[in-house]
């Protein structure tokens, strides 16, 4: 007898497939982790998402949202399709905090984002290549599967970040 998963944890993020194609695979991980990450910022005010982890760290919630919103861009526009796009906030990195820019505003960027990439990645083939942009790889050739296993270990690596930075924030632990 069989069980069927659920679609969804009860924290409503959706649960990565088990068994299956390579692709779906991919992305049911890469959305897990997305979704963990807006976990992580739930019901924070602005406040909040811009304190800092420990000193001498300066690292916060909204700095990872924002630094993420880049790298979405930067791995699927720049990378996989090939444009010439600027950054999403006036620092590549994505880290430097606006005084006037709050976390709705930055989650609304990284949505963006995420569906910038779900468009450019459609229709295309885990084989097909694109070519680093910029830095000390510049020119090196990575496949679209590649670049959904690094988006996966980016995400997994900054949402334990996130979980520290939540601790701090609040003691909410865990997810």
């Amino acid at each position: 007898m069989t069980t069927d998963m659920p679609q969804t944890l009860p924290d409503g993020r959706p649960v990565p497939l088990m068994t299956g194609d390579e692709r779906p695979m991919l992305e049911s991980w890469l959305a897990f982790h997305r979704a963990t990450l807006e976990l992580k910022c739930a019901g924070l005010d602005d406040a909040q998402v811009r304190l800092a982890s420990a000193e001498p760290s300066s690292l916060t919630l909204l700095g990872l949202v924002q630094h993420l919103a880049e790298v979405e861009r930067n791995w699927f526009q720049r990378v996989v399709a090939g444009l010439d796009v600027p950054p999403v906030f006036e620092e590549e990195t994505g880290y430097a905090l606006d005084p006037g820019r709050g976390l709705d505003e930055a989650l609304a960027a990284w949505r963006r984002e995420i569906a910038r990439g779900q468009e450019v990645c459609a229709g295309r083939s885990l084989d097909d290549t694109g070519r680093i942009a910029d830095g000390p790889m510049a020119g090196v050739e990575v496949s679209l599967r590649w670049v959904l296993m690094h988006m996966v270990e980016e995400y997994a690596r900054h949402n334990g970040h996130a979980d520290i930075l939540r601790e701090r924030i609040d003691g909410a632990t865990g997810a």
